[in-house]
């Protein structure tokens, strides 16, 4: 099955994420530089949401880049993800009024548990479906650095009963993490071939 469709139409859905939640930005009441720092929350979870939904894209991006076909597996587990980014609009919205809030927070964190979870599915499809190539298998990779998210995301939704902003700074490590290069894989990007 052609893999362009499927980039498109992800691109698309994250286009479409990325202008739904600065469309919820209301700009200041006033022209003073307080009206303005009054909107700093908002903001700031506009930019951390932002950061996220642009890791995603890129790491969407590498992964398709390898991918010489896309099976019904892949669709799907593409699907699941979109779904979850989709949701970050809403969940951005909320914890923007409300990030103090236990319930607000630990709902974004469950989203980014589960935009982590469905990328991770996407690997593994991704994975399944190159079986019969190997090096492109190994440059999908094994998840690690996926799985570890997993499982702050997973400690950071519990934390936000107690500490909404102790959760929120995971949820910013974890924007950090992502940041990181990972030189294992454009190693084995040179090794495959690829670039």
């Amino acid at each position: 099955m052609n893999k362009s469709r499927l980039e498109a139409f992800s691109d698309g859905v994250i286009a479409i994420a990325i202008t739904i939640m600065v469309l919820g930005l209301q700009p200041p009441r006033g022209a003073a530089l307080a009206d303005l720092l009054a909107l700093l929350p908002p903001l700031l979870s506009y930019l951390l949401s932002f950061v996220y939904v642009g890791i995603y894209w890129v790491n969407h991006h590498h992964l398709l880049q390898v991918a010489t076909q896309v099976d019904r597996r892949v669709l799907w587990t593409n699907l699941h993800l979109l779904f979850w980014l989709s949701l970050l609009p809403f969940v951005t919205g909320w914890v923007a009024g409300h990030h103090r809030e236990s319930v607000p927070v630990a709902c974004y964190g469950l989203v980014l548990l589960m935009c982590s979870v469905s990328f991770l599915l996407l690997k593994r499809a991704l994975r399944h479906s190159e079986a019969d190539h190997p090096l492109r298998a190994a440059v999908i990779g094994q998840g690690r650095k996926n799985t570890l998210s997993i499982l702050l995301y997973a400690l950071a939704i519990p934390l936000a009963l107690p500490s909404p902003l102790g959760a929120t700074a995971i949820h910013v490590l974890l924007a950090l993490l992502w940041f990181l290069p990972d030189h294992r894989f454009e190693q084995l990007r040179v090794r495959a071939g690829l670039d």
